[in-house]
């Protein structure tokens, strides 16, 4: 018997709250049809005294596969997309249906329409994602900097800085 009540801590209940998260992600998507999975990465959003810093997680997703774009002065949209890819064997040459030789140790792109594949378990995140973050304050469009590194897309979105205050003389 321990002396102390241990409390619950945040971390106890992150499975819980990552189900309720996925749950609400379902029910949202559940009305639209489309071909595509959709996904939506996770992202940490701090403040600085002159920019705002977006550090998300997107693993396994080439910077070709990922637009950051503005919708206004205060919008920054960043979406993109990934499909599932398999790695053919090493030890020898694997021929598809469609009569296409894939050479051992090359990726092939499988489409879910022809993924013959039986999955017990499907936890990766493939398809489409879109998100969409909204800043308070004026932002410099202009000296934004963007990288992806270890599946990490970090996004710098400095402020605008304040032009002091400009005095209009009266004539």
């Amino acid at each position: 018997m321990s002396l102390f009540r241990t409390m619950p801590s945040a971390g106890d209940f992150a499975p819980l709250f990552r189900l309720l998260d996925d749950y609400d992600v379902h029910r949202s998507n559940r009305g639209q049809v489309s071909s595509l999975r959709s996904f939506t990465p996770r992202f940490d959003v701090r403040e600085s005294d002159d920019a705002y810093h977006l550090d998300g997680e997107l693993p396994g997703i080439s910077q070709e596969n990922i637009d950051i774009e503005f919708s206004d002065r205060h919008t920054l949209v960043i979406s993109g997309r990934t499909e599932r890819i398999h790695d053919t064997p090493q030890s020898q040459d694997v021929q598809g249906k469609n009569r296409d030789v894939v050479k051992a140790g090359e990726q092939s792109v499988t489409k879910s329409e022809n993924n013959k594949h039986r999955y017990w378990v499907s936890e990766r995140s493939v398809g489409e994602f879109h998100r969409t973050f909204s800043f308070p304050d004026k932002i410099d469009q202009d000296k934004v900097k963007a990288s992806l590194k270890n599946g990490i897309l970090s996004v710098v979105v400095p402020k605008e800085t304040a032009s002091g205050v400009k005095k209009i003389t009266i004539e």
